[in-house]
């Protein structure tokens, strides 16, 4: 890509028409919030500390966390004491996080919006924040998430007010992103689980988001491990059960993989980031060894021939998330 600026071996793309300039892989942090009943594992806070440290130290540059990862933001505040050690954000390092209804709440108001922006800015140790998310918008409707005081407006004043340089909206389910991103509001859009190897249901939404000159992340490549462990170890596609279409699918592309001397994962982590509209894709991280072998997917030699297998197994579009 032309916007792409070579630093420590890895590319930095601008962020959209924001002044952010991120790397093709940002940090994923919710594994290090050790929430065993989403991922099946625990992080211990030692290593969670660690894994953010030696993010901060590698040629990656963009870390995202939220509000609600983990019981009263154990995510964020893994990460704060991280900062703290360090003495500080390092310089050129771009941090984001998302506003998340109190846990056990239901309440997305503008004043939780508020409360939300600083509960995480006293965790992380910040006086503002680069990139601030809406977070999974579908909890609320449209409606309420557009209403004088509600929290779109909110989020605008807390970026006039310089408590955030640019806003963001990050979710799953598509028809309310889709609604968010034709506000013209937001900086950035963040869509997980539905643009990877096995489905393409955010395609029209990249397609809107990259004609406004938004920012576009794209979260969890892996499908939520199916496109790294396999179907048999994880049978689950975005957190659920899907058609067995999938499973199938994920196995054929294991076999086509094996042909090439290619691991499954670094196809998937590639299909993401060769995407020219996709400015950043978030991995989750639980470890400073998988900082690592990210890096190494990251740099794997993937032929044409293999790329043209993967892409004609696709499951098909009546299967996609919506």
């Amino acid at each position: 890509m032309s916007d792409d600026s070579a630093t420590n071996g890895l590319p930095r793309r601008q962020l959209g028409s924001t002044a952010l300039e991120v790397t093709s892989v940002c940090v994923g942090t919710s594994p290090l919030a050790s929430m065993e009943f989403l991922y099946g594992y625990g992080v211990e806070e030692d290593t969670a500390v660690a894994t953010v440290s030696a993010a901060f130290d590698s040629p990656v540059n963009v870390m995202d966390t939220s509000n609600g990862y983990g019981p009263a933001g154990e995510s964020e505040r893994r990460i704060g004491a991280a900062i703290a050690a360090r003495g500080g954000l390092p310089e050129g390092y771009v941090l984001a996080t998302k506003v998340d209804p109190a846990t056990g709440s239901t309440d997305f108001s503008g004043d939780r919006v508020r409360a939300s922006l600083e509960e995480s800015m006293e965790r992380l140790g910040l006086d503002h924040i680069q990139l601030l998310h809406l977070h999974d918008p579908e909890r609320i409707t449209f409606e309420e998430g557009t209403a004088p005081g509600g929290p779109l407006e909110t989020l605008v004043q807390l970026k006039e007010e310089g408590l955030v340089d640019y806003i963001g909206v990050a979710g799953g389910t598509l028809d309310i992103m889709h609604r968010y991103v034709d506000t013209g509001m937001f900086d950035v859009v963040l869509s997980h689980n539905r643009y990877t190897l096995m489905d393409r249901s955010a395609d029209e939404l990249y397609d809107k988001a990259a004609a406004r000159g938004m920012g576009i992340m794209n979260a969890a490549p892996y499908g939520g491990g199916m496109l790294v462990k396999g179907p048999e170890a994880q049978p689950k596609y975005a957190y659920g059960h899907r058609d067995g279409t999938f499973s199938l699918r994920a196995t054929q592309m294991i076999e086509a993989c094996a042909r090439h001397g290619v691991p499954l994962a670094a196809a998937a982590l590639q299909f993401s980031v060769r995407d020219p509209r996709i400015h950043s894709t978030v991995v989750g991280m639980s470890s400073p060894e998988r900082l690592d072998q990210t890096l190494s997917l990251l740099a794997a030699d993937i032929p044409q021939s293999l790329w043209d297998e993967l892409l004609a197994l696709t499951p098909p579009r009546e299967l996609w998330l919506d």
